[in-house]
């Protein structure tokens, strides 16, 4: 484990009391947890009785924040499909006209297909990018559920000390 105790991690934040803990270094104390000794994490957890409002916040801020990014990705397909059926309008038009030679023809009818390649491959980029979305969603969401976890299981770690050895109470 890197860090064995409250003070290293506190000295890691760059911090000298927890009531110093922002937002963004709780984040990063998140991060750290990996690297943090269990008893030492659960220790620090213990004080935070806005721990769980906490993590409850991140994830609204990550459901709020793929939220726009899905609204924006809409909106730009939406505009893209609209651009190339326009395109594929005016080409259309060019294609009814009686003076043009079979080789003007088929490149019309050739930029045509391009649209649609081209449409084919913004959908793909757009699967794409909802799913790293979706991911990126449910891994913050993982994470604030291992904090939940981490602090209930630091609840539970010190009032079972208070109690007698080896009971469990339902």
């Amino acid at each position: 484990m890197g860090y064995k105790s409250e003070a290293e991690i506190k000295q890691a934040l760059g911090i000298d009391s927890w009531r110093n803990l922002s937002k963004d270094k709780m984040i990063r104390f998140a991060a750290m947890m990996p690297d943090m000794g269990t008893e030492a994490a659960l220790k620090i957890i213990e004080q935070f009785p806005s721990f769980k409002e906490f993590a409850t916040d991140v994830v609204n801020a990550l459901e709020k924040s793929f939220d726009s990014a899905v609204s924006a990705n809409k909106q730009s397909q939406e505009h893209f499909h609209q651009a190339l059926q326009h395109i594929r309008e005016i080409l259309k038009g060019q294609l009814e006209r009686e003076d043009q030679s079979w080789e003007e023809r088929k490149y019309i009818l050739d930029l045509i297909m391009e649209t649609g390649r081209l449409e084919s491959l913004k959908d793909s980029e757009n699967k794409k990018f909802l799913s790293v979305a979706l991911k990126t969603l449910a891994a913050g969401g993982v994470g604030a559920l291992f904090l939940g976890v981490a602090f209930i299981g630091g609840k539970v770690m010190a009032e079972s000390k208070d109690g007698p050895e080896g009971s469990l109470d339902a």
